[in-house]
């Protein structure tokens, strides 16, 4: 049975006769957080903490030591770590705790990955790296379904793209990486929007869809203003009509799903956007006034409309 939601108790609220006292039992038993979910909350919290502080170090350990360890040392010492952190996943029952190890696991990957390259110097680019990083846990991040190893995984994914054409494809103009970039996270986050619409036994949080909309808004932002200072490429108007469209859906979704997150995003990477093109036309000290006193009051108007906005869906 679906539990009730906030929304659902200010619909019945609007069209019952449920008195105060009626709405708050229901608001403590269906939305409120209790002694036991705070008790969970600070538990999983303070794992995540110890288990964080633990890979970072095991980090510094190989990184003070290095000299005065010998090669299978080193070696011996990731791999157990490793063994170690994938073997106790398996064993724990609580799915929430071996998910978090699991993520351990996955970080320890990279710490492996990083030691074997150090000790022999495969002389590798780094996207190498991050690349079989990203491939070796592909399976643990599809299996385990779980919202900070997706993160990871996305991270790793941007990082090796980034590297690469850094270090390959260096003949790539800025605008075309960043348009890659844009095109991967705004795929993801549009796939775990269906996924948390149509598919809500797997649970997306909500941090991790507003994390991936603010690297989507990041990318086009970054992206569109460097095509607006530099030379025009093919990438530039596509980049532009997929922002227009990725935008206008997360308009859309905002005002469908009375969320202020998105439309906030897309107003602020909107000003951004404006206040590149009004530098594009001027460098004078009399435009960069022009450009303050524009960011001021389009925040300010922003805010203002955003504020009202949010009282009217709450009034509704």
């Amino acid at each position: 049975m679906k539990k009730i939601t906030r929304d659902d108790l200010y619909i019945l609220v609007r069209h019952s006769n449920l008195g105060a006292e009626e709405v708050g039992h229901a608001l403590k038993k269906n939305v409120y957080h209790d002694k036991d979910a705070w008790q969970k909350f600070v538990k999983q919290l303070l794992i995540s903490l110890g288990l964080g502080f633990a890979v970072a170090g095991i980090v510094f350990f190989f990184a003070y030591n290095w000299a005065n360890l010998h090669k299978f040392a080193k070696i011996g010492l990731a791999e157990g770590l490793l063994i170690t952190a994938a073997s106790c996943a398996l064993f724990f029952k609580n799915r929430t705790v071996k998910n978090i190890i699991l993520t351990v696991a996955a970080m320890l990957v990279g710490v492996l990955f990083a030691v074997f390259g150090q000790i022999y110097q495969t002389g590798a680019n780094a996207y190498d790296f991050f690349l079989a990083w990203t491939i070796f846990i592909t399976l643990w991040v599809v299996v385990a379904n779980f919202a900070p190893l997706w993160l990871l995984y996305l991270i790793l994914i941007n990082t090796t793209f980034s590297l690469y054409a850094e270090q390959v494809a260096s003949n790539w103009s800025s605008v075309l990486v960043m348009s890659i970039l844009f095109a991967i996270n705004a795929l993801a986050l549009f796939i775990f929007i269906l996924i948390s619409k149509f598919w809500q036994q797997l649970n997306v949080p909500k941090w991790f869809l507003q994390l991936l909309a603010v690297a989507v808004a990041c990318c086009a932002t970054i992206g569109i203003s460097i095509g607006i200072f530099e030379r025009y490429t093919p990438a530039f108007p596509i980049l532009i009509l997929a922002t227009l469209l990725a935008y206008g859906l997360g308009i859309k979704e905002g005002l469908a799903s009375k969320k202020i997150f998105y439309l906030a995003v897309i107003s602020l990477s909107t000003i951004v956007i404006g206040s590149s093109l009004l530098l594009k036309v001027s460098h004078g000290e009399g435009m960069f006034l022009l450009v303050s006193l524009f960011i001021v009051a389009a925040v300010t108007l922003v805010i203002k409309n955003l504020l009202h906005l949010q009282k009217k869906w709450i009034n509704e």
